[in-house]
Parts: C-alpha cells; sequence; structure tokens
C-alpha cells in the first residue's frame, strides 16, 4: 500500500479542524475546474470559427490549384495536361484567367480582380449556394454576363436588375504610345447577372466573368492564371499532391484548400495557441490558492505529522503526503472541469444556446459554432496535471526545509 497517497486521500475528503481549510479547498478545486473550461470551450469555438471559415473558402474555391511560381501567367501546354486529367482522384479540370482590371459604374471607379472561368466552374465550386441575388450565368443570348462580388457591388452601388452596362478597363499590353489615353487600355462591358457573398477579402477582390471574356480583355491569348482541380471525394490530398508536384515540376505551386489561403488559417492558428497560452497563464495565477490551501493543512495537521515521524515515516514521505493532496486537488478539478466543458460545448452545438451578437438569421449562422478535437482537450488536461504538480511542489518544498526539520517534528 502507498501510505502517503492513502493518508493524502483520507486528508482530501476528512473534515478539517478550521472550516476555512475546507473553503479553500474547494476554491482551489473550482478554480481549476472553471480554468479547464474555459480552454476546452473557447479553444473549440475558435475551431468552429476556422473550420466555418474554411467552409466559406471550399464553395468558391478549387481543391486544388496550381500556378506557376514566377511570372502571373504561363502556357498550358509546358506541362502534361492529360497526364493530370488521368489520374484517377481528379474529377475536374479548369484553366482559368486572373488579372486586376479598373471597374467603373457611372461615377464611381473600383479596382478589382478579374477571374476568368470556364463553362464547369458551378461543379467544382459551389458558388450557387453563395449567390444572395440574380443567378449564375456568364453568357446569355450572345451577351457577356459578370457574378459580382457583394464588397463590389456595394462600392460600385451596382445591382442585377440595373440596365446600365459594368465597364472594365486593363493596360494594353506592351508600349503603347498615343495621344489618346483611352487607346491605352482594353475597355469591355458587361451586365450583372448575380451578386455573391463568401467573406470580406473575398468579396471586395473578385469579379467572375467568363474565361472567353476575359482571355479577350487582357490580351492572354492561350496564356492562363491557373489550373483548378477538383478531386473525388476520400481521395487522399497529399499524396495527389506529391504526384501532380512531379508532373509540373519545380516551375508550378500546387496548392490545397488550406494552402490557398494559407495566412489567413496560419493566423487563426497563431490566434488559438495565443488564446490557449493566455488561459494556461490564468489557470496557473488561480492555482496559487493551492499554495495557501497545502500550507494550511500542513499546519492543520501538524499533529499528526508529529506521531507519523516519531513512528519513523521519513521526511521524504510525509511531502509526499503534501504533494499527493495538491495532485488530487489538481486532477479531480481537471477531470471534472474537462466533463463539463465537453458537456456545455456538445450544449452549444445540439442546441446553439449561445447567439451571435447582430446574427438575426442574415448570417449563415445564428450560434457561435463549436468543433471538439481530442487533442485540445488532451492538451488542456495535460497543461492542469502539470500546473497542478508545480502549483503543489512549491508549497511542500517550502514545507519540507522550514517546517519539517526534526527539531520542528519534535
Amino acid at each position: 500500500m502507498n501510505l502517503p497517497f492513502f493518508i493524502a486521500k483520507r486528508y482530501l475528503f476528512s473534515k478539517k479542524k478550521q472550516n476555512i481549510i475546507n473553503i479553500i479547498s474547494w476554491i482551489s478545486m473550482a478554480g481549476i475546474v472553471v480554468g479547464t473550461m474555459a480552454i476546452i470551450i473557447i479553444v473549440s469555438v475558435l475551431n468552429g470559427f476556422t473550420d466555418l471559415i474554411g467552409v466559406f473558402y471550399s464553395d468558391f474555391d478549387p481543391d486544388i490549384k496550381i500556378s506557376s511560381v514566377e511570372g502571373k501567367m504561363f502556357d498550358p501546354n509546358t506541362i502534361d495536361i492529360e497526364q493530370i486529367k488521368a489520374l484517377p482522384d481528379v474529377v475536374s479540370y479548369a484553366e482559368v484567367v486572373e488579372e486586376v482590371a479598373l471597374l467603373r459604374y457611372g461615377k464611381r471607379q473600383f479596382a478589382a480582380t478579374i477571374k476568368g472561368v470556364p463553362d464547369n466552374y458551378p461543379d467544382y465550386t459551389n458558388i450557387d449556394k453563395l449567390l444572395i441575388e440574380g443567378e449564375y450565368y456568364l453568357k446569355k443570348d450572345g451577351i457577356d454576363y459578370a457574378v459580382v462580388g457583394r464588397g463590389i457591388a456595394n462600392n460600385l452601388g451596382v445591382g442585377v436588375s440595373f440596365l446600365d452596362p459594368l465597364h472594365v478597363y486593363v493596360p494594353k499590353k506592351g508600349k503603347q504610345v498615343s495621344l489618346n489615353p483611352s487607346r491605352a487600355f482594353n475597355h469591355g462591358y458587361l451586365f450583372p447577372s448575380a451578386v455573391f457573398a463568401v467573406l470580406e477579402d473575398v468579396d471586395a477582390k473578385y469579379m467572375l466573368v467568363s474565361k472567353a471574356f476575359a482571355t479577350e480583355l487582357f490580351d492572354s491569348e492561350d496564356d492562363i492564371s491557373a489550373i483548378e482541380l477538383a478531386i473525388a471525394d476520400g481521395a487522399d490530398v497529399d499524396a495527389l499532391q506529391e504526384k501532380l508536384e512531379e508532373i509540373v515540376g519545380a516551375g508550378f505551386h500546387v496548392k490545397n484548400k488550406e494552402q490557398q489561403h494559407y495566412l489567413v488559417f496560419k493566423t487563426m492558428k497563431s490566434e488559438k495557441w495565443a488564446v490557449y497560452f493566455i488561459l494556461v497563464f490564468i489557470l496557473l495565477l488561480a492555482s496559487g490558492n493551492m499554495i495557501g490551501n497545502l500550507t494550511m493543512l500542513y499546519i492543520d495537521k501538524k499533529e499528526d505529522i508529529a506521531i507519523l515521524g516519531s513512528m519513523g515515516l521519513p521526511t521524504e514521505q510525509i511531502n509526499r503526503i503534501f504533494l499527493y493532496e495538491g495532485w488530487l486537488i489538481s486532477l479531480a478539478g481537471g477531470v471534472l472541469g474537462t466533463i463539463l466543458g465537453v458537456f456545455v460545448c456538445w450544449l452549444q452545438n445540439t442546441f446553439g444556446l449561445i447567439k451571435l451578437p447582430g446574427a438575426g438569421g442574415s448570417f449563415v449562422i445564428s450560434a457561435y459554432p463549436v468543433h471538439i478535437i481530442f487533442t485540445d482537450i488532451i492538451l488542456a488536461f495535460a497543461a492542469v496535471l502539470i500546473i497542478g504538480f508545480i502549483a503543489s511542489w512549491y508549497p511542500v518544498k517550502f514545507i519540507s526545509n522550514k517546517q519539517l526539520a526534526p527539531s520542528n517534528i519534535a
């Protein structure tokens, strides 16, 4: 039998001579419970927002995007396109043309990225789900149309029911010498057919047009900006990326959905870990009650310690009694906090108890999103155990050096 552990367990549940010690013990445990809950709940909410942003981008972006390392455009004939199409996990192949242009509607002007997409663009994205006004089509009755981001539409004051066309200007390639500045620009016009909304950085940046319109506008001829691929459900994305990198060579980037918005997801992950460490630090401060709790427990059990010492129990074993006592408080608080944290997350996921302020039904979700990741629970619980060890070890060391000397025990 582990005698120090047995005694520590009895001390944890037994009534102390001074009721304040019981109160401090429960306060110490409550601080650990609340701190553990806070870590699990807040980190899970951040996971939920990261997943939500990923879903928005997934609806707009391809599964894999191939672009040139140098330059904005490249000739697709420089790579083995047929070998890419022949890969069993590739279900859609598309070539897009993408470039910045100046938009003008009435007296308003706005710089945006024109993305020329092929006819199968709706097949490998969920653009139809993103439309908030109008209907998706880029060519109808010989007239060119555009699907405009909400940010662009707001800046230009344009809508799908308006009769005036949207003008597009881009500089002509090469040196243009003319007394008339308008001859230095390629000009096209089209009508908005729909407005889409994804995220602010996408809505205020992109306008979708047909690939044919973009090719003529940008004088790109056979050059393209990127190759976009849709892959089969359940495909191994990492393995497919490696195959594609072998096919296209070192002169091209092959990016999955997350890598296409690397900075956004990196920022979200950095915020998550920053919040995690802040909460761990707060938990460390909350565990400071453990020092007072163990010190007062020693005072309450001083007669017991003297008896144990006179019976020959080594000082090291007496130290372990208080060390185990602190560990048990931390362990109990960590387990209870983890269970309650997971339960609260489940309630939020199931019933959406806490609503997003100002959502009002216009947003895609009305309640805070939550995603529980098992490794986050393990890290939170590990942090509690480590902090519990530190918070228990320090007062025990102090007691050992100052209070458990032979003269004091006697």
